[in-house]
């Protein structure tokens, strides 16, 4: 069987060698691995939440790209798109807000912290908030389910969001009587890579504390020399533990590499020597990278035509036939299609119905109701709901359909109009 594997990728400038080593790396090898049916996209839809300058948005989008594909992914062995360039997405959107509940998306996390900051700063709890944000949750939902993707490689603060699209898809397949959806399963790796930045905290453009992917030579090695270290002398032991400068050296070296440099560290190796080396090992694979970043910026319009082919392919493979069936699920149809189908569904809508329920005294009762919910008949109660049902089998029965005194059921209306519904009712089912 093979395995669909969802990765969204929000465009928000150039990548830092964190994201190379957390995300890009492991997920451009991931997509190699037998079995696995692989889908890159670029949530371009997603950025205008945080972002309203165009160009931005642009020239983002192209970076991510570039990054990516320098990176190594193979866009003719991986689904690799623009979240944009596949309207079906924003149709499910709607489609997926019709059945998500109010109350869930009011404990998306994005959107409660953004309601939390609020209200400690004394003003209104949805100041600011915008109906992107909130309905966040159902955009990433349909990225996911469009193409049924059975994983999603995430960090635990984005499970929360998987788990909303369980719950929207589930919800869909159940109205709809039909398993539209695969649900599907957060794909978190324990041993994902985060890189401390030039200060010690996580790497993250929000602490300006980055290493973009795309620097060049000087700037890399003007950014490794001002990570922060200790003031331990040349010759003195210095811990590995800790130390943001080993944990980078060891997220690009071999075993071998690491183990050496542990050692050079337990000599004392001066922290200008272990800077220069860790800008060599970096530079080592970064160099290459680099270089193909560079050729591919140069050349948007072949990032834009690989962005575009990738999605007229899957649209025709994957979205517009899943679209079409969902379309017709919730009844956007064709008018002139099967207009017979639309007389039965009228009819079959117009019939009156029979309900046996319990009520609170522990008796067992039923009623006839036609279209309208007007009650034409109301039992007595009885003991047991095999009593009740086998007095509305006799009430459907043409031999005994006039036995419409019984002192254990009350009309409602005249005999005749009972007799009338009971007789619609004999007829649709002789007609099924």
């Amino acid at each position: 069987m093979t395995t669909r594997v969802l990765t969204g990728i929000k465009p928000s400038g150039v990548p830092h060698i964190g994201n190379f080593v957390g995300a890009i790396r492991p997920a451009v090898v991931a997509s190699r691995t037998p079995g696995v049916e692989s889908f890159f996209f670029l949530a371009d839809l997603h950025s205008l939440i945080n972002t309203q300058d165009p160009e931005r948005v642009r020239r983002s989008t192209l970076e991510i790209a570039a990054s990516w594909l320098a990176a190594g992914l193979e866009p003719d062995k991986v689904w690799f798109y623009r979240q944009s360039d596949i309207p079906e997405i924003s149709e499910l959107t709607w489609l997926l807000t019709c059945v998500a509940g109010k109350g869930i998306l009011n404990r998306a996390h994005a959107y409660k912290a953004a309601v939390d900051k609020n209200t400690a700063d004394h003003q209104d709890a949805d100041a600011g908030i915008t109906a992107g944000l909130f309905m966040y949750p159902v955009l990433m939902a349909a990225d996911i389910l469009i193409f049924n993707a059975h994983q999603v490689p995430v960090g635990r603060d984005q499970v929360q969001h998987i788990e909303m699209a369980r719950d929207f898809g589930q919800r869909f397949n159940h109205v709809y009587g039909r398993e539209f959806f695969t649900l599907p399963e957060a794909a978190i790796d324990e041993q994902v890579a985060t890189l401390p930045g030039l200060d010690g905290r996580k790497m993250s453009k929000s602490y300006d504390n980055t290493i973009p992917l795309s620097a060049s030579p000087a700037e890399l090695k003007k950014l490794i020399f001002s990570i922060l270290t200790d003031s331990r002398a040349p010759g003195e032991p210095k811990d590995t533990e800790g130390s943001p400068l080993f944990q980078l050296y060891q997220a690009f070296a071999t075993p071998e590499e690491t183990a050496a440099f542990a050692q050079a560290y337990a000599d004392g190796i001066a922290w200008g020597d272990a800077k220069q080396q860790l800008f060599e090992r970096v530079e080592r694979d970064i160099a290459p990278l680099r270089e193909r970043y560079e050729a591919l910026v140069a050349k948007p319009a072949e990032i834009e035509a690989i962005l575009r082919d990738g999605a007229q392919r899957l649209r025709a493979q994957y979205a517009t036939p899943l679209l079409r069936e969902l379309r017709d699920a919730v009844g956007l149809r064709d008018l002139s299609l099967a207009p017979s189908v639309a007389k039965q569904a009228t009819a079959k809508a117009a019939l009156p119905v029979f309900k046996q329920y319990r009520e609170a005294d522990g008796r067992f009762y039923f009623k006839l109701s036609d279209a309208q919910g007007n009650v034409l008949v109301q039992s007595q109660g009885f003991d047991s709901p095999r009593d009740a049902g086998q007095l509305v089998a006799a009430l459907k029965n043409a031999e005994v359909a006039d036995q419409l005194q019984s002192t254990e059921i009350e009309l409602k209306v005249a005999a005749d109009e009972v007799l009338a519904a009971l007789a619609s009712l004999r007829e649709a089912a002789a007609q099924a």
